[in-house]
């Protein structure tokens, strides 16, 4: 996981570097055209929040222990795309929107115990479209690069979330289990980042941040079990790293 993320940094790094041979320290685009669009891609590095809690109960008239699970334990690192579209207000002041997609692949997950037999669980993928709206301040890093730091806040749409639940010696397993709902969910990031001009209208950007993302819907499925609390604490902190190409119009 961590060479997955030394990888993707130093893919950022290298195209900043190699591009400047190109870029022969240009200014950023006058503001007489003061709107932008940008598309990058990176990774979604989860770094706190759990998929679930911990909790005991009763499934089938046996007694099962459910272990805490993290969005890392589950997900690991998954992918992230953004679009967005920024407007100057002036020199170095912008206001922006943002479409953002994350992406993660489930792995199967060791749940706990059931009666005798241990118990796992196979998580839907986790899928979220955001909207963020916020304001991105610049400043000249070198002469060549244009640094900058911005706030932002919006909803993340994420879809209804699945588990099946499999204890091989207890006989069950099988059937999806409703864990959480469709979401609407509150977000609000803070990232910071680099452009590079390789044209007078277009440049490379690389931009590591940190993501907020409220807790999931939950779904009553499992009432009387003992387990109710276990999908309680769903919210979440990302560390997305991403890479991509902005242009001025």
């Amino acid at each position: 996981m961590m060479a997955r993320r030394s990888l993707t940094a130093g893919i950022v790094v290298s195209m900043l570097i190699g591009a400047s041979s190109i870029a022969h320290a240009q200014d950023p685009a006058p503001l007489s055209s003061p709107w932008s669009v940008d598309l990058g891609f990176g990774m979604d590095n989860s770094i706190s929040g759990n998929i679930n809690s911990s909790a005991i109960g009763r499934i089938n008239n046996q007694a099962v222990v459910i272990l805490k699970n993290s969005y890392e334990d589950v997900y690991g690192t998954g992918l992230h795309f953004r679009l967005g579209g920024g407007y100057m207000l002036d020199d170095t002041t912008e206001v922006r929107a943002t479409f953002t997609l994350q992406s993660l692949d489930a792995d199967l997950t060791d749940m706990g115990d059931l009666g005798v037999s241990r118990l796992y669980g196979q998580y839907a993928d986790y899928q979220s479209l955001g909207i963020d709206v916020g304001l991105r301040e610049y400043m000249n890093a070198t002469e060549t690069l244009r640094a900058y730091g911005e706030a932002t806040i919006g909803l993340a749409f994420i879809d209804e979330t699945d588990v099946i639940l499999v204890a091989p010696a207890a006989n069950l397993g099988g059937n999806a289990t409703d864990f959480y709902d469709k979401t609407t969910a509150f977000a609000f990031a803070i990232n910071v980042g680099v452009i590079l001009p390789i044209a007078e209208q277009f440049g490379l950007f690389g931009q590591l941040g940190f993501r907020y993302v409220t807790g999931m819907s939950e779904i009553d499925d499992i009432v009387g079990t003992g387990l109710e609390t276990i999908n309680d604490n769903s919210s979440r902190w990302t560390l997305p790293l991403v890479i991509g190409v902005r242009a001025r119009f």
